[in-house]
């Protein structure tokens, strides 16, 4: 039996591969509090470098698997995230106890309410934690269907697409990669946390100047 910790997307790889992609994006993109606990750019851009043969190493994972996969769970999750939202999703938000659930509610609402639904829903998708809480937000905003299922799809599809791609050529151009998956890991941490920080920084700026 093997043992899976879902919260490590090293071993959600090695034990499910391009359909363990799927599952965690999934929930990720849209299941509120149990998503936020879950990889997300740190498994998407690994699951790219997997896709990569190194020398005398074939692939360990199917490029164009992982991209269905992925596509397909962020484009679910986001749906599924939405209907969340719009049946009873404001109530369940406002019972949390999470601090960071309800900051990110917070960012999701100040995100919607200046950008718009396209460019918000796009501009998410890039930002952890706050794409979580995004979709079950907008459809507890009562954002309409339509608007809604064509941006977060191409959102979804830019955010899981150019992650994997991302991983695959790094892959491809540097050999053994792959043993240096750690390092990629807290990388791709670190550069997925910049939006976020710079959209905390521009909200305390228009704050402090009005």
């Amino acid at each position: 039996m093997i043992a899976v910790n879902p919260l490590d997307s090293a071993s959600v790889l090695a034990a499910f591969g391009a359909l363990g992609v799927l599952a965690v994006i999934f929930a990720e993109s849209g299941l509120l509090v149990f998503g936020f606990f879950l990889p997300g750019d740190t498994l998407l851009f690994p699951a790219g470098v997997l896709c990569a043969g190194s020398a005398g190493q074939p692939p360990r994972l199917a490029l164009w698997q992982v991209l269905l996969c992925a596509a397909v769970g962020a484009v679910a999750g986001g749906q599924v995230g939405y209907l969340i939202g719009r049946h009873g999703g404001r109530a369940l938000l406002a019972r949390t106890s999470s601090r960071r659930v309800k900051d990110a509610t917070v960012r999701a609402e100040e995100l919607l309410a200046r950008y718009g639904y396209g460019k918000a829903l796009v501009i998410g998708r890039f930002v952890p934690l706050l794409r979580t809480v995004l979709h079950p937000v907008a459809g507890a905003l009562g954002v309409p269907a339509r608007p809604f299922t064509v941006w977060q799809t191409v959102g979804g599809v830019l955010w899981s697409q150019a992650l994997v791609l991302a991983g695959f050529t790094l892959g491809a151009a540097v050999p053994r990669i792959d043993d240096y998956l750690l390092l990629l890991v807290a990388v791709v941490v670190v550069l997925s946390m910049l939006p976020l920080l710079l959209e905390a920084y521009r909200t305390r700026r228009d704050r402090r100047d009005s």
